[in-house]
């Protein structure tokens, strides 16, 4: 059987595709050394070329591997994909540095970016409109940046960066109450009293010494009042006079406007 030939195009192209299928993108860091790259790359993330700065430095790891600079490339790897916007490849980065390197003397500040990474208090651009603050947001994040937080004031308690991580611990803690009494409000406004009291319950019983305690007993007397337990809103009023001598929510009988967030310290 003899076959037809193939038309004049036809293996011009076949030709094009087998130079692009075994030509391979040029490496410029080829003949660099390890220093040389890690210069780069922090160039790079000085300029905010971060985008940039993190196949550097994955170069870097490969280069240096076994020694303290390639642990180096790891954690400035991560910082670049957590100031990129890479969150999820930001901490599956140190992660994986903490896995290998459990003895690294720069643990602390692997926990302590896991929990920055986490921590977001970027409201967004659109936040002067809404005036929404942190604690109306999901809160999985919030925990999981206390976790981090907390694990390295626990391991490492005189660390540089262990103070740091007690003032957003503290805000985290101020947040996650603050949750629960905007769900309380929520369901206050649109008349569910029950689910109202159950959530203000919630914020009274895990929390202590927050802000949001005082907006909690308030829900709690208003809502116990719509329902007509009146033993019940007499005992929380008693308790908020005695907590809040100077609450202006006793004095006004009214909820608060927003204002700027209370959780912004920093």
């Amino acid at each position: 059987m003899r076959f037809a030939p193939l038309p004049v195009c036809s293996v011009v192209l076949v030709s094009l595709a087998l130079v692009g299928c075994s030509s391979t993108p040029e490496d410029k860091t080829a003949g660099w050394s390890p220093n040389r790259i890690h210069s780069e790359a922090k160039d790079e993330m000085n300029s905010g070329a971060y985008d940039k700065a993190v196949p550097l430095l994955e170069k870097l790891e490969g280069r240096a591997a076994g020694t303290p600079l390639a642990q180096q490339a790891q954690l400035d790897k991560a910082y670049a994909q957590y100031k990129g916007g890479e969150k999820a490849q930001a901490i599956a980065t140190l992660d994986r540095f903490m896995k290998l390197h459990p003895a690294s003397p720069a643990l602390d500040y692997a926990l302590y970016l896991k929990g920055l990474v986490n921590f977001n208090d970027n409201l967004g651009m659109f936040s002067w409109i809404s005036r929404q603050d942190l604690s109306e947001r999901d809160q999985k994040a919030a925990k999981d940046s206390f976790e981090s937080f907390n694990e390295l004031v626990t391991r490492f308690p005189e660390s540089r960066y262990a103070q740091d991580s007690r003032q957003r611990m503290t805000y985290i803690v101020n947040s996650l109450a603050q949750y629960e009494v905007h769900v309380a409000r929520y369901y206050y406004e649109r008349g569910a009293y029950v689910a109202a009291i159950s959530r203000a319950q919630v914020a009274l019983a895990d929390y202590k010494d927050v802000p949001a305690l005082e907006e909690a007993l308030f829900i709690l007397i208003r809502s116990y009042d719509a329902l007509g337990m009146t033993q019940l809103r007499d005992d929380a009023r008693r308790v908020m006079s005695a907590s809040y001598p100077q609450s202006t929510y006793l004095r006004d009988g009214k909820f608060r406007e927003k204002s700027d967030p209370w959780w912004k310290f920093w």
